[in-house]
């Protein structure tokens, strides 16, 4: 079993060959516009278009915290719309990082990359505006993703 890949660079052009998801966390409010999901709606228009349906129709869906919405972007590229946040805000209930929603989550991207052989590209998921550790969500990574053999790139981005 081998470890995290960590590179320098943009999460949105993913290294290697094959098939890619790459991996983001979202909030449960339906609300898109900040960290790096500007960086995906930049290079594509879909991920945001299906999200906002996602949430506008999550009566008749499974949206919520731990749910993932997987949307393919090129022939070998999807995105993995992954609900890990709750609100958008800290407060008195503290970040809005919900580690169990992560977990969750990437236990269905695992699913889904062993269904389409991809590797799994991922910013340090959970830690810009949600507010989480990255040593809290590393080892969710480990457990989840190499466990199951899955090669994954994570991408710290220098602006």
């Amino acid at each position: 079993m081998t470890g995290i890949v960590y590179v320098r660079g943009d999460a949105t052009a993913p290294h290697g060959k094959g098939v890619k998801l790459i991996a983001h966390v979202c909030n449960d409010l339906g609300g898109w516009g900040k960290g790096f999901v500007v960086a995906i709606s930049r290079r594509w228009p879909e991920p945001e278009r299906a999200y906002r349906r996602w949430h506008r129709e999550r009566a008749g869906n499974d949206f919520g915290l731990g749910a993932v919405q997987f949307v393919q972007v090129d022939p070998y590229v999807w995105v993995a719309n992954m609900v890990g946040q709750h609100g958008i805000r800290t407060g008195s209930k503290g970040v809005p990082v919900r580690y169990e929603a992560i977990d969750k989550a990437l236990t269905a991207l695992a699913d889904k990359a062993l269904e389409l052989e991809a590797s799994v590209h991922m910013p340090r998921i959970g830690c810009g505006l949600a507010g989480g550790s990255w040593p809290r969500v590393e080892p969710l990574v480990m457990d989840r993703l190499i466990a199951r053999g899955i090669a994954v790139t994570v991408y710290d981005y220098d602006a």
